[in-house]
């Protein structure tokens, strides 16, 4: 299965977000957002070219916020996804999202906030940030037991 992986869009119309992202979105099999949409009409955007599993970030409208959750966790195949945005300073994020799964058993988190991208592996865990859609997005594959993350960069 591949998954394009989204965050922090911060665009206002859905129209503003880069081509190479959309012509990428309509070729994966599910799409993940980790927040910081800004508007509806992003979200629906993407609603349209495929099934979207999204959460809320801290500068989405009222409207997200009251329509998504803070964190949600996903299974694809066997392996589990922990979503969420993050928070706070970019400088160990990490440590911050990992605690906001501590009570789950997942294999991947996939988040956003700092705007920096990130594919590590830390103790068994795939963390996983796509960047500011402006500058990245990514792609996880997910065939089997292997996991493989992959940031693509959104210009051109």
């Amino acid at each position: 299965m591949r998954i394009g992986v989204l965050a922090d869009t911060h665009m206002h119309s859905f129209k503003d977000i880069p081509q190479k992202i959309v012509r990428t979105s309509s070729t994966v099999d599910l799409i993940i957002h980790a927040g910081d949409f800004t508007t509806m009409e992003v979200l629906n955007g993407l609603k349209q070219l495929r099934e979207v599993k999204a959460v809320q970030g801290n500068m989405d409208s009222a409207e997200i916020k009251s329509s998504l959750p803070v964190k949600e966790i996903i299974e694809v195949g066997n392996k589990k996804i922990g979503i969420t945005h993050g928070s706070g300073n970019p400088w160990r994020i990490e440590r911050r999202v990992r605690k906001m799964f501590d009570q789950d058993k997942v294999d991947i988190i996939v988040y956003g906030h700092s705007h920096q991208s990130q594919n590590k592996v830390i103790d068994n865990i795939l963390f996983f940030n796509p960047g500011k859609a402006t500058n990245s997005f990514g792609i996880l594959t997910i065939e089997g037991e292997k996991v493989k993350g992959e940031i693509i960069s959104s210009r051109g």
